[in-house]
């Protein structure tokens, strides 16, 4: 019974080192951040490199609210 209560506490102990550990964590955050923004800059680059008419219209309301500024 002894020997059963040392394995529990081992892998009890080496189970809660792995859920405490979080180093890296904020790595994986950043990199998601990115991917994020890396994806929203080529949905805009396709949206005026084409010949559709999405591009034509963001850069008009674009347009329409810098004159409408100065």
């Amino acid at each position: 019974m002894k020997k059963l209560n040392e394995w529990y506490f081992k892998a009890m102990n080496a189970a809660a080192s792995k859920v405490n550990n979080e180093r890296g964590s904020q790595t994986l955050e950043w990199l998601g951040i990115a991917a994020v923004v890396v994806i929203v800059v080529g949905v805009i680059s396709q949206a005026f490199a084409g010949d559709s008419g999405i591009g034509d219209a963001i850069k008009s309301k674009f347009e329409e609210f810098i004159d409408s500024i100065g």
